[in-house]
């Protein structure tokens, strides 16, 4: 029986491989193409917002709040024609507060719907409202936070904090495939957000190096056809 040469070794090794990683590489390239067809402006739901005027803040705008909690950070802003002071506590809850320093209570259906009206083209096109606490949110907003989700005509879903009282998130239609896509494209289709696991590297490794089996055969071919 004839010794096999390097070439045929490697040449074997290819085969292996591509049958291995040829069905990861395709998926990589159906989900990555999937991914480029919208701008990521249409994809986010950037393209929805309403430009809204810049107005300063009045003198004296910033008040003392009135609470006990341990305040991480504050941060004051024009909000619907008032300035509303919005605290986050250490404990990741936020409140507001209004320009005398006292508390707000949590946005209420019609105030979530007047929200998203006011910031979102289409936004005054309402299918339906829904409160989730914080324990129990969409898979596709994923974030601890007690949100109205304010479902859109077209499909779109918009995540309005409750206790933030401002747009957390936009999820449209073309948002939700996407993510799906990512999710198979990083290999973690149920968290969605593992983008450094062992079957991800290890898998991307043997892909690379199937390809450089390939290209070292290239040569291989390039001298049987010079013969």
């Amino acid at each position: 029986m004839a010794r096999r040469t390097p070439m045929q070794h490697f040449a074997r090794w290819h085969i292996w491989l591509g049958w291995f990683v040829g069905l990861p590489i395709l998926m990589w390239t159906l989900t990555g193409l999937f991914m480029v067809l919208r701008p990521i402006e249409e994809v986010r739901g950037t393209d929805l917002r309403i430009e809204q005027k810049v107005v300063p803040l009045p003198p004296g705008a910033l008040a003392a709040v009135s609470t006990r909690r341990p305040i991480r950070s504050l941060t004051i802003a024009m909000e619907g024609g008032v300035p509303l002071t919005r605290a986050e506590f250490i404990d990741g809850s936020v409140a507001r507060f209004d320009r005398n320093g006292t508390e707000l209570p949590p946005l209420d259906e019609a105030a979530a719907r007047a929200l998203v009206a006011r910031e979102l083209k289409q936004g005054k096109a309402v299918e339906g409202v829904t409160l989730f606490q914080a324990d129990q949110v969409p898979f596709n907003f994923r974030r601890e936070m007690p949100v109205w989700q304010v479902r859109l005509s077209d499909g779109t879903h918009v995540y309005v904090g409750q206790e933030s009282g401002r747009i957390e998130a936009v999820r449209t239609r073309w948002w939700r495939w996407f993510d799906f896509m990512w999710g198979l494209h990083i290999l973690d289709p149920m968290g969605r957000e593992d983008t450094s696991h062992p079957l991800l590297i290890g898998t991307a490794a043997l892909s690379m190096l199937g390809a450089l089996l390939g290209c070292v055969l290239l040569f291989r071919r390039r001298r049987a056809q010079r013969r």
